[in-house]
């Protein structure tokens, strides 16, 4: 399922390695909020239990060279009672600035709405990101509340963003076809 310049496929066990080194950017860390970087023996155990879990994961792919090129992961963590799910997204540092994790989020949303039928996705994200924030207005994601004072951005206290995207709310063609 893609575009022409993105694609999500399966999340995938062989790549666990590339997954772990860009988990390992001391940019991702600041935007997640994270203080300290996993082994990659952690990571190879904890890929093993992600696969096995009922979340929905993707490879996003980078489409630019022609050639899928592994970019990135996106996540839904579904609460099947009543059909929402949070949402997480992770770029390589390489992939970053070109509209990528825009285009991912996108299609994460487009497949939730028109595959997995859920009603509301949502995500929450450090108040200083302001990249990570425009690309999630640009996919469709709206401000839904403030966490005041719960996360830390560079060494310092932040508010974290609540962001809500609804199906009822989503606009655009789908890529998804029968």
């Amino acid at each position: 399922m893609g575009t022409d310049t993105c694609a999500l496929g399966p999340y995938r066990a062989d790549l666990v390695e590339t997954y772990w080194r860009w988990e390992q950017d001391p940019a991702l860390l600041v935007g997640y909020g994270r203080q300290q970087p996993v082994s990659l023996e952690a990571r190879t155990e904890g890929i093993a239990h992600q696969l096995r879990g009922d979340n929905i994961r993707f490879t996003v792919y980078d489409l630019a060279a022609g050639a899928p090129v592994p970019a990135g992961v996106a996540t839904l963590l579904p609460d099947s009672s009543v059909r929402t799910a949070e949402f997480v997204v992770m770029l390589a540092p390489e992939a970053r600035g070109r509209g990528l994790g825009t285009n991912a989020t996108r299609l994460v949303l487009d497949y939730a709405f028109h595959v997995t039928n859920l009603r509301m996705v949502w995500l929450k994200v450090l108040a200083p990101n302001k990249a990570a924030v425009r690309s999630y207005e640009k996919s469709g994601f709206r401000a839904a509340g403030i966490l005041r004072e719960a996360g830390y951005w560079l060494g310092g206290i932040c508010d974290e963003l609540l962001m809500d995207a609804l199906a009822s709310e989503f606009s655009g063609p789908s890529v998804i076809t029968a």
